[in-house]
């Protein structure tokens, strides 16, 4: 089957780990005074639910799979679900004061993203975005690094593993007037990481030196570890409307 995205209980742990980062984004980004957010690529809802206790009105959350949208149903309780596309965005000019996504961009052809949730967008309104960069990893020691498993693994699976590093750029070519962060802490690695990249498109050879990082992982204690994966903290706000 190829690879569309991570299973439910791999995306829970993803949001888990990154709440405090998500809420310091979300408070930035004014959530609870909006009246109209989208949850972009919203997955099985895992941040949608979220997205409805915090925001101040209504939310709708947009996927193009399926099961995604029918796979958690309590998540979307209170939200609007819709079945599209993240490229070719189902509503009308203006409709969205917040639009939230969270690995997400890394999956689309960005600048065409970039441009539909622009117009989307009221003035006033924002993206506020949480985007990797495999490509800047750090991990130590050697022998529990997967950095180029992760880039080898991500491109072919369609996504671009360094886009956190490219939308600052980009979405201020798009029109947005953009503030970038980078998560500020080296939380301790969780061994889940493997379970994720195990579902990405490796072949023999390298599935034989993930089980190899993998057991050098079990092998160590957390303290004697250090995994951290830059991460981009976005908000871009819509000054006006063009």
């Amino acid at each position: 089957m190829p690879f569309d995205r991570p299973t439910p209980r791999l995306l829970e742990a993803q949001a888990a780990w990154l709440a405090p980062a998500r809420a310091r984004l979300l408070r930035r980004a004014d959530v609870a005074r909006r009246r109209s957010v989208l949850d972009l690529a919203c997955g099985c809802g895992t941040i949608t639910e979220e997205l409805i206790r915090r925001a101040g009105g209504e939310v709708t959350a947009l996927d193009r799979n399926h099961e995604a949208l029918t796979d958690r149903p309590k998540n979307f309780r209170g939200a609007t679900v819709v079945r599209g596309d993240a490229e070719r965005l189902p509503f009308a000019d203006g409709t969205f004061d917040l639009v939230f996504c969270q690995f997400a961009l890394m999956w689309l052809d960005a600048p065409v993203a970039a441009r539909e949730i622009r117009r989307v967008l009221a003035p006033g309104g924002a993206l506020a975005a949480i985007e990797p960069d495999y490509g800047g990893m750090i991990e130590h020691p050697p022998e529990i690094a997967v950095a180029d498993l992760w880039l080898v693994g991500l491109r072919r699976a369609g996504a671009d593993p360094c886009a956190g590093r490219k939308l600052p750029s980009m979405l201020s070519q798009a029109g947005f007037e953009v503030r970038a962060d980078l998560l500020d802490r080296v939380e301790p690695p969780s061994p889940l990481r493997f379970d994720m990249l195990a579902e990405l498109p490796l072949n023999d050879a390298e599935r034989r030196a993930l089980e190899h990082a993998r057991r050098a992982d079990s092998a160590l204690a957390r303290a004697a570890q250090v995994v951290h994966l830059p991460m981009f903290l976005i908000t871009a706000e819509v000054t006006e409307k063009v």
